[in-house]
């Protein structure tokens, strides 16, 4: 599609958020000949999307909240090597998202939730395949495929129902046993017994320079960056007609709310509260790990991801509740990150460094996609949880099919911002 096309429609869009999800949104916004503006406080991919583990997801059909979830959560949250950490004087304000989270628990909607996460699954690869096409960016994602680790038959035997949530969706799962784990990756050492590879997971080398290359991509077609701070909307008589930032004010026809956790705040703006909570992930990357890692690893005991990256080993961890602006835990991730790299001899941690940010996460693992409530000309697109990288070309599409008044082939109804 040539620069010329891309303003055939005659309509203006402004995306808030050049994450990965609003970086995606205003690419196939662009696609369907929409002049687009994105705006962002930060650089494109600066904020949750930085610190993603890296994996395209294609196997996460099992929500965050699975039937087993409320009998372990009080035993998860004292171990102080568990990842689900919660500052108590947070809760308070929380209540609401996890009383729906206990709701959401329940093996009936359990599964309803994996049939919905399975759905959007499916349609991942279609979705990005034009994206890293048209923006030199496919060698950017790797198919490497996921590992995930036991270190005894009772912790395989207790992620049994998970994976057979899976298997009945269509994901491929290989069982493997600790020596066949440690061929697949030879720098695992003794501790693994057991061994799940999922083979259709891809990683990219950077998700921020990923995001960054699809911006570039944006702005070579004529889309407009904005490093500003979104304050709220410019409202006329039937409704919002723009953005206004610290900077000014952003006309726009159709608007479209990607900024992660903050859009919770600006949705208000538009009369619709959302039940979404800052579920904040810690990583730490070795730049020079000392070992080649061929394959991403999971550790189920150890709760820790490792993904190989062109900037090291990334290892990521945690699901923390609190507050945006509470300090972070960074002790707490670093005994975490310290248990976990017994299960890699020879790891060399000198130079690694630290982050922290956080996931807009709902109640029921799925995101919120569709049109404000009350306002047909404001899409939102935000609440992707730990599936930002992996939902965002698919969140695109359907807000590419929502602007041009199309049907999108997902069902919106468990995606409604007013579900709760």
């Amino acid at each position: 599609m040539s620069d010329q096309q891309t303003l055939k429609d005659g309509r203006h869009a402004v995306v808030i958020g050049a994450g990965i999800v609003g970086t995606c949104c205003a690419l196939y916004l662009q696609r369907e000949g929409l002049a687009v503006t994105l705006i962002d406080r930060d650089g494109p991919g600066e904020a949750a999307t930085f610190g993603n583990a890296g994996a395209l997801g294609l196997a996460s059909v099992p929500p965050l909240g699975m039937p087993d979830t409320l009998w372990k959560a009080p035993k998860m949250i004292l171990d102080p090597l568990h990842p689900l950490s919660l500052r108590w004087g947070h809760l308070p304000k929380a209540l609401p998202w996890f009383v729906q989270f206990t709701l959401a628990s329940r093996r009936s909607r359990a599964e309803a939730i994996a049939d919905v996460r399975a759905d959007l699954l499916r349609r991942v690869n279609d979705a990005y395949a034009p994206l890293l096409e048209d923006a030199g960016a496919r060698n950017m994602v790797h198919d490497l495929g996921l590992l995930m680790l036991f270190e005894s038959e009772r912790s395989r035997v207790n992620v049994e129902f998970a994976l057979e949530m899976r298997r009945r969706r269509g994901i491929k799962i290989e069982d493997l046993s600790g020596d066949e784990a440690r061929e697949m990756e030879p720098a695992l050492g003794p501790l693994i017994e057991r061994g799940v590879f999922f083979p259709e997971v891809c990683q990219t080398v950077s998700p921020l320079r990923l995001t960054q290359r699809l911006v570039r991509h944006f702005q070579d077609r004529g889309g407009t960056l904005r490093r500003e701070t979104v304050k709220g909307f410019d409202f006329g008589p039937d409704g919002p007609k723009g953005v206004i930032t610290d900077s000014g004010r952003h006309d726009g026809d159709l608007m479209v709310l990607a900024a992660g956790v903050w859009s919770k705040f600006l949705a208000r703006q538009l009369g619709t509260r959302v039940l979404l909570e800052a579920e904040r992930g810690y990583h730490t990357v070795l730049p020079n790990p000392g070992v080649d890692i061929r394959v991403p690893l999971v550790s189920e005991d150890r709760h820790v991801t490792f993904g190989p990256m062109e900037d090291g080993l990334r290892m990521t961890s945690i699901a923390e509740f609190a507050a945006i602006e509470a300090a972070p835990d960074h002790a707490r991730a670093e005994r975490i990150f310290a248990a976990a790299r017994d299960l890699i001899p020879g790891l060399d941690t000198k130079g690694a460094t630290r982050w922290v940010g956080s996931r807009p996460s709902t109640p029921d693992s799925v995101p919120v996609i569709g049109p404000a409530p009350r306002f047909a000309n404001v899409l939102f697109a935000f609440g992707h949880g730990h599936l930002g990288l992996t939902l965002a070309a698919v969140t695109g599409r359907i807000v590419a099919d929502l602007a041009q008044g199309r049907r999108p082939e997902t069902d919106l109804g468990p995606f409604r911002p007013d579900r709760f």
